[in-house]
């Protein structure tokens, strides 16, 4: 019986050599992650668009509802959001929440994919 010869492993080490350590680690994943998960809802991307349109550059959750027509809670969940994200910096005025651009936020989320 005739057999196959066998062939020995390609010795290029070079093409199957480890290339490092992952570019994104674990940590900087998660949190890049959290930016584009509060990006994600149609509703969030409104809120941040009104508050960045705003002349005085900042808005009050009061002015914030009406808009979108939904109720204060869920608007402020979704503000809570954007604001663990990063991108909405948070201050309370009496009974009343204003929120504003974190300044370079935006800058910042749009070169996350650049910096894969």
């Amino acid at each position: 019986m005739n057999s196959l010869p066998i062939l020995a492993p390609a010795t290029d080490e070079a093409c199957c050599a480890p290339g490092g350590p992952p570019a994104l680690g674990a940590e900087e994943a998660k949190r890049k992650a959290l930016v584009f998960k509060a990006l994600a809802d149609p509703n969030r991307l409104r809120l941040l668009s009104m508050v960045k349109a705003e002349a005085s550059g900042e808005s009050c959750v009061c002015d914030l509802t009406g808009p979108l027509e939904l109720g204060q809670p869920t608007v402020s969940h979704h503000l809570k959001i954007l604001v663990e994200a990063g991108l909405l910096h948070r201050e309370k005025r009496g009974t009343w929440a204003y929120y504003s651009l974190v300044p370079g936020a935006l800058e910042q989320t749009a070169g996350l994919l650049a910096t894969l």
